[in-house]
């Protein structure tokens, strides 16, 4: 898929693009990279097609919700869901019984650090379920690791702007 392509979803479907492919990301769902996403994203808020600001709340919104699927997720299968992704991802499972032994040592802070991390920062939120983290804990400190993350790339985007726009263009 090309930036003209991507330019012609976002004229398209607007912001809604941003937030279902950004969803999708967090919620470790294969597609299109966010990481990819969130710097157009950046470029178009800097040539005025949507509002940085805006661009920041759906991102962080629709990262948060993601997270939130999979923490339930960990949290209402628990060892039945770990069992189920790690045959369908067996590759994951070293990665979460890594982050499992870190929620349980540094708890919320483990969560915001882990979402910093790339792949990490997608699968945190089903140990963090799994091992019932209190959730009010668990949403602040995946809002502020997602906000963090997302203002990087969207961000890039966003003041590298036209001068990326035409390397790609």
């Amino acid at each position: 898929m090309g930036i003209q392509e991507l330019t012609q979803y976002f004229t398209q479907y607007g912001a809604i693009f941003v937030f279902v492919i950004v969803l999708l990301e967090y919620m470790n769902l294969p597609g299109f990279p966010a990481g990819i996403i969130m710097p157009l994203a950046g470029i178009w808020a800097a040539r005025g097609q949507i509002g940085f600001l805006t661009v920041m709340a759906l991102s962080a919104a629709a990262g948060l919700l993601g997270s939130w699927i999979l923490y339930f997720l960990g949290r209402l299968g628990g060892d039945a869901f770990f069992r189920f992704y790690i045959k369908k991802f067996p590759k994951h499972r070293e990665l979460l019984e890594k982050n499992i032994d870190v929620l349980r040592r540094k708890g919320p802070i483990g969560v915001f650090v882990s979402k910093l991390l790339p792949m990490v920062r997608t699968l945190v939120s089903i140990p963090a379920g799994m091992i019932s983290m209190d959730f009010a804990k668990y949403t602040i400190s995946s809002l502020m690791g997602v906000v963090l993350w997302n203002l990087v790339f969207i961000g890039a985007g966003y003041f590298l702007g036209d001068s990326v726009w035409n390397l790609l263009t």
